[in-house]
């Protein structure tokens, strides 16, 4: 059972997720990586994978598609234009490579060779395709096109037009939409972006961290997902979007929360509002939860969190976090208040490894025998789990794991029954006069045992 998991968080979390399903949503996420005629791609695989999870989490129907061809990607869209009838958010997510000719912007299939202008038609999918389906059935569109990569396709295929080769432009082109709807592009109309060296493109990546924050608009996401791109580029990548939204788009709704100390408070509301941001990993979500609850049941772990993500993140300095907060009585978190953290974290481990049985004593902080009871969990786990720190990526393995982990461990003179120590039962020999002798001069032995009732007798052996 994960910590602090009580009754209250799965009522509050179901009504949140029942109100959210009210809204149908579907989402088409395509990422193109392993080109066979042009330069493969590292990243649009890992794009995908970890933006359909969080479409997931924001309760989207996912149609996902890596590595596509020609007739696969045909094949899904058309599966996505069917599941889009009624409606209310459709969005569709493409990375991998693209290009614009005449003004016209294509995605590029796996397959794709276009070696001549003719092949254009056969070899590519148009995004126009996509956006007609959405426009005609989704309340709202949004379309995110991570597609700009440097493509060496469209210089083979501007060479083979010779004088039109004019035609053949850099990038994507600037895109009109219909009312309802966005459409975003990695960097700007005509320019190439990054594919990235780590995980993700910096285009997903900082989508990533900010499209889960609870209540914030889809606008005001990507103008923040500009400004980490810019900052991750250096300024060589600007983020671009066309809009013709009627409204606000909220992929996340936040929940309507009283002042955390104040008399309109809600403990189960608060809870919601932390399950629906512990597991998103975003500094940026953890940020949003303490600003809102700066003294929060959860206040300590969300720092711990943001600490660790620092730590994992090349040792981001700890020392600098602090919460804006309206309540004066909330000063700036300092190190002394990051140790508490600390200490609040490894009493939560010391209590995981009570309940898994690599210790005996769930009181107690982080200690030698906090460490070697980690270590003990670690190699009987069979996974890898640091031990020089508290951590919560220990507190989350811990959680993961059912029952008891590490082998119950009896003293000199006990044995393990159904789970527990139990003393042993010890035989005694008959007395050596006794031995071999009965009442009618026989020789039989005699031995002690246990009956049911505890009670221990002493009978002919074999009975």
């Amino acid at each position: 059972m994960r910590y602090l998991a009580i009754l209250g968080v799965f009522i509050a979390a179901v009504s949140l997720a029942t109100a959210a399903r009210a809204e149908k949503r579907v989402a088409l996420v395509i990422g193109n990586s392993a080109y066979a005629s042009t330069v493969p791609l590292t990243n649009p695989g890992n794009d995908v994978a970890d933006i359909a999870a969080a479409l997931r989490r924001l309760d989207f129907q996912v149609i996902e598609g890596r590595d596509l061809d020609k007739r696969s990607m045909e094949r899904t869209v058309r599966q996505f234009a069917v599941e889009l009838p009624g409606t209310d958010v459709a969005l569709f997510y493409y990375a991998g490579h693209g290009m614009q000719i005449g003004g016209q912007n294509y995605l590029v299939p796996t397959d794709a060779k276009l070696t001549g202008e003719g092949d254009l038609d056969f070899e590519s999918v148009p995004l126009s395709l996509v956006m007609k389906q959405m426009e005609r059935e989704a309340k709202t569109s949004l379309v995110l096109l991570d597609a700009c990569r440097d493509n060496p396709l469209s210089r083979n295929l501007a060479r083979s037009m010779g004088t039109r080769a004019a035609q053949v432009g850099q990038g994507l082109a600037e895109v009109k939409t219909g009312v309802g709807t966005l459409i975003g592009f990695s960097t700007q109309p005509g320019s190439v972006s990054l594919d990235g060296t780590g995980r993700n493109s910096p285009y997903a990546a900082a989508l990533l961290d900010h499209i889960e924050v609870p209540g914030k608009d889809v606008s005001a996401v990507l103008v923040s997902v500009r400004n980490d791109v810019l900052k991750a580029t250096s300024g060589r990548q600007v983020p671009w979007e066309h809009t013709s939204l009627t409204g606000q788009v909220v992929l996340r709704p936040e929940p309507r929360l009283g002042a955390a100390q104040g008399k309109d408070y809600d403990k189960e509301m608060e809870i919601a509002y932390w399950n629906s941001v512990r597991d998103t990993k975003s500094v940026a979500a953890m940020q949003a939860y303490l600003e809102r609850y700066p003294r929060g049941t959860f206040a300590g772990l969300a720092r711990a969190m943001i600490t660790d993500q620092g730590q994992k993140q090349g040792g981001a300095a700890t020392s600098n976090i602090t919460v804006t907060s309206k309540d004066p009585a909330v000063a700036p978190k300092t190190q002394a208040t990051l140790a508490d953290d600390q200490r609040t974290l490894a009493r939560a481990l010391r209590k995981e490894l009570e309940r898994v049985g690599c210790i005996t004593d769930a009181d107690g902080g982080w200690d030698d025998r906090t460490k070697q009871a980690l270590t003990e969990f670690s190699r009987h786990a069979k996974i890898a789990v640091a031990t020089d720190a508290p951590s919560t990526a220990a507190l989350e393995a811990l959680q993961a794991r059912k029952g008891r982990v590490c082998p119950l461990k009896c003293g000199k003179n006990e044995v393990e029954d159904d789970g527990e120590c139990v003393a042993k039962v010890r035989e005694k020999r008959a007395p050596r006069r006794a031995e071999g002798e009965s009442g009618s001069g026989s020789k039989q032995k005699f031995c002690w045992t246990q009956e049911p009732s505890g009670r221990q007798a002493y009978v002919p052996c074999g009975r």
